[in-house]
């Protein structure tokens, strides 16, 4: 199955009220449109675990596969991750949770 794709929502001086969080997919996981000005934002709505969100690094080294980017989210917390690079993470970012306890949303900067 194809990635679930995130919806960008575009921040403004004038204000946006806050997105629907997507749910995490942990089987077909997520892709979302990135500019290099754009940032997730990841909530962990599980009481008692931390959970993971991987960013994959397109492309290779020598050959080699990139090591992808892990951010630990605890329990019960937030965290705002980006910008990305468009030259690291190409236009296209690639997001894998490990658990459907993990909440997206994605904001355009």
């Amino acid at each position: 199955m194809p990635r679930v794709a995130l919806t960008v929502t575009q921040l403004s001086r004038a204000g946006v009220a806050p997105p629907a969080e997507t749910n995490g997919d942990p089987v077909n996981h997520h892709s979302v449109q990135n500019n290099g000005r754009m940032l997730l934002l990841v909530r962990n709505a599980s009481a008692s675990t931390p959970h993971t969100v991987t960013l994959r690094l397109p492309g290779t080294v020598d050959g080699q596969t990139l090591t992808p980017k892990t951010v630990e989210i605890p329990a019960e917390e937030s965290r705002y991750i980006g910008p990305f690079p468009t030259g690291d993470y190409g236009s296209t970012l690639q997001v894998d949770v490990d658990n459907a306890e993990l909440k997206l949303s994605a904001f355009g900067i």
